[in-house]
């Protein structure tokens, strides 16, 4: 099932291993015209030159996250005003959150932060094919600063007990809670 284009855009948001990716995906295709936009694209199209992205965060490694999250909400921006809806998927922890709201040009804007259990991030990271932690990465720990540092703002859903099916269903059915903008 659809639904058609009606103006807005989703952004999906939490720590590593919550499910960010595979929720835009299946979130995007209830849309007639829909793009899934990863903010990490930009970080990857970087060949020489690219900072690590570490729990201590250098100077040029915050310059290069200010700059994906800028090109993502261009990109962004560009879709909506060609009639797609966009659900734009990356991990804007702490003031990066308000700050990516403030770039999107979108007449409705749901935001949505997937907050599994740290038991639940950890099966997830062990089941999938790639890793997010370890190189100075904690589970809990990240987990911890993801939740103290980022504004409360739009709909923190504990997807832990909830398939993926249920977990976009379930963002749909609290678009309210979900709507920023």
């Amino acid at each position: 099932m659809t639904a058609p284009y009606d103006g807005g855009g989703f952004l999906i948001t939490g720590v590593m291993a919550s499910g960010k990716s595979t929720i835009a995906d299946l979130l995007v295709r209830r849309f007639d015209r829909g793009v899934h936009l990863r903010g990490d694209v930009f970080r990857k199209m970087i060949v020489t030159g690219r900072d690590p992205i570490e729990p201590s965060l250098g100077r040029e490694a915050r310059r290069q996250l200010d700059l994906r999250t800028r090109l993502a909400a261009m990109v962004a921006n560009e879709y909506w005003r060609n009639n797609f809806t966009v659900v734009l998927q990356d991990i804007f922890a702490g003031e990066a959150l308000p700050k990516v709201i403030d770039l999107l040009d979108v007449s409705q804007l749901f935001v949505v932060v997937l907050a599994p259990r740290p038991d639940v991030v950890a099966r997830r990271e062990r089941d999938r094919p790639k890793t997010g932690y370890g190189h100075g990465w904690e589970i809990d720990a990240f987990i911890t600063m993801f939740e103290e540092i980022t504004p409360r703002r739009g709909l923190w859903l504990d997807s832990s007990d909830l398939s993926p099916a249920a977990t976009v269903e379930a963002i749909l059915t609290h678009c309210d809670e979900a709507r920023v903008k």
